[in-house]
């Protein structure tokens, strides 16, 4: 009787706030090194961003978690996140025990406990903030490379976010690799790494948030985790 041969396990892939799907994974060329391994690549991207709808009213954002759940095949696929959408999967992995096989984050860290400061606001994301605010000045930038609307990003900045806890993380379960910038200004992710039971950190040296989903460092770690 012949064997029957499982099928590869897909790898989704969720981009951060104010970029899209095309913008992190393809332009940075992860879905062609990613498609090296022979496994089906998951396109998200998130409400708000990209192809996906761009309602400009905070309230209907409150499901963006399950709406990523429900374009994530059910067999316990790998998944690779930037930012809010490493935030996003960490939350799936809370609320969905057993949801993921490996679990990549990038640009995320302690932030998930909600101790430090908001990252970007709406006054920063629509130009009434000065050239002080860098930050601000990138995202926006970014936004407009990616094609998506102010007014959506507005919307989604300001839905709710669940704050998650040590006692949460400590049922994920699954791999969990974290792939932090030194320059990050969300800080370190020590709290997080204490919390999650079978978690790993990869820093990257001198990169920030914002060239960390460009950084071969990053690419490099990621496959090295997926392939393990």
């Amino acid at each position: 009787m012949a064997e029957i041969e499982e099928a590869p396990t897909p790898i989704a892939l969720v981009h951060g706030f104010a970029s899209s799907f095309d913008h992190t994974w393809r332009k940075n060329g992860w879905v062609d090194i990613l498609g090296d391994l022979g496994r089906p690549i998951v396109a998200v991207d998130l409400l708000g961003h990209g192809t996906a709808a761009r309602p400009t009213d905070a309230a209907d954002y409150g499901d963006v978690d399950e709406e990523v759940n429900a374009v994530i095949p059910d067999s316990a696929p790998d998944a690779v996140g930037f930012s809010a959408g490493a935030s996003v999967l960490l939350h799936l992995a809370v609320d969905h025990p057993g949801r993921f096989g490996r679990l990549a984050l990038l640009g995320l860290g302690d932030n998930v406990f909600g101790a430090t400061e908001p990252m970007l606001t709406a006054d920063a994301l629509e130009g009434r903030t000065g050239p002080e605010d860098v930050q601000g000045s990138l995202f926006r930038r970014m936004a407009e490379s990616a094609g998506n609307d102010p007014e959506a990003l507005v919307a989604f900045l300001r839905r709710p976010v669940r704050r998650l806890t040590e006692s949460e993380l400590a049922a994920v379960q699954c791999p969990v690799l974290v792939v932090l910038g030194d320059r990050d200004f969300i800080g370190g992710a020590d709290r997080l790494m204490a919390a999650l039971p079978r978690g790993e950190l990869i820093s990257l040296r001198g990169v920030d948030h914002f060239a960390t989903a460009s950084d071969f460092g990053a690419i490099d770690a990621v496959m090295r985790f997926l392939e393990t």
